[in-house]
């Protein structure tokens, strides 16, 4: 059993099964700790899931609530012996955190969650955290705010400056949306393939920095709003109408596609939620 203290002192036992176990994610903990069965290049490849598994259970609860800022997680000796796996493992999985911003380690008071205003909540892998359970709507309408404002301004700057090569991946990409549907994984690549190329071809560095966040917001909440049923029209119809515009270099009716694009999204998210 581990406590995680609370910042107001108090503290509350909980299982490591629980936490290791709750919500989905990497394969079971148990499977990857089997260091006597394994070769030691095998070892080393283990222990890289291993503390991957351990970063993505603890993303997963600090995100969802679970832990709350302020709160100070177990330290390494009662956490890797509650596991059974190397303190180094922990280790790393807490420098993961702390690189994405949700905690800090200091030396005498321990790992400590920090404010939400702290967390990088456009990396990857929080996006994936925040998803692997139930997300707070009022995050998912911060993204979509966030889309709502660069996207459709990103793809007037691509209405501009696109040329045959960005055109051609667009094409690309909404081939393969039709031909796999955004029911499966690899549809749902195209799409955030079709987002990629659109922030490519702004040929505007700041903005294509922001590809990795776009394209994870894209793919996780459109994988969500279909988690207990079918997505409730085609979205196809809708890329094909920012493609269009941006090919012809019709600049405002791009933005405005793509600005109805999101809205459209969102509403579908929305609805998934409230089910």
């Amino acid at each position: 059993m581990l406590k995680v203290v609370g910042k107001d002192g108090g503290g509350e036992v909980r299982s490591m099964n629980d936490i290791m176990t709750k919500g989905d994610g990497p394969p079971a903990i148990e499977a990857e700790v089997a260091p006597e069965q394994s070769s030691p290049k095998t070892r080393r490849g283990t222990g890289r899931r291993l503390h991957g598994a351990i970063a993505h259970k603890l993303g997963a609860a600090i995100v969802s609530g679970e832990y709350r800022p302020g709160d100070t997680l177990s330290g390494e000796v009662a956490f890797s012996e509650a596991l059974d796996v190397s303190r180094s493992a922990y280790r790393e999985a807490v420098q993961v955190l702390s690189a994405k911003g949700l905690v800090e380690s200091r030396p005498k008071t321990g790992t400590r969650v920090l404010p939400r205003n702290r967390w990088n909540l456009l990396d990857p892998d929080v996006l994936a955290w925040a998803f692997s359970g139930e997300p707070d709507i009022h995050f998912v309408r911060s993204l979509f705010e966030l889309r709502s404002i660069v996207e459709p301004a990103a793809a007037r700057l691509a209405a501009e400056r696109r040329d045959k090569a960005d055109l051609k991946e667009m094409r690309d990409a909404l081939a393969a949306m039709r031909r796999h549907t955004l029911a499966t994984e690899a549809g749902r690549t195209a799409d955030r393939d079709f987002h990629n190329a659109v922030l490519a071809a702004t040929r505007n560095d700041a903005l294509v920095v922001l590809t990795a966040s776009i394209g994870a917001a894209v793919a996780w909440t459109t994988q969500f709003k279909q988690r207990s049923r079918a997505l409730p029209r085609n979205p196809v119809p809708d890329h094909v109408k920012v493609y269009d515009a941006i090919a012809a270099g019709d600049v405002e009716g791009a933005g405005e596609a793509m600005r109805l694009l999101v809205d459209l999204a969102l509403e579908d998210t929305r609805s998934a939620m409230e089910e």
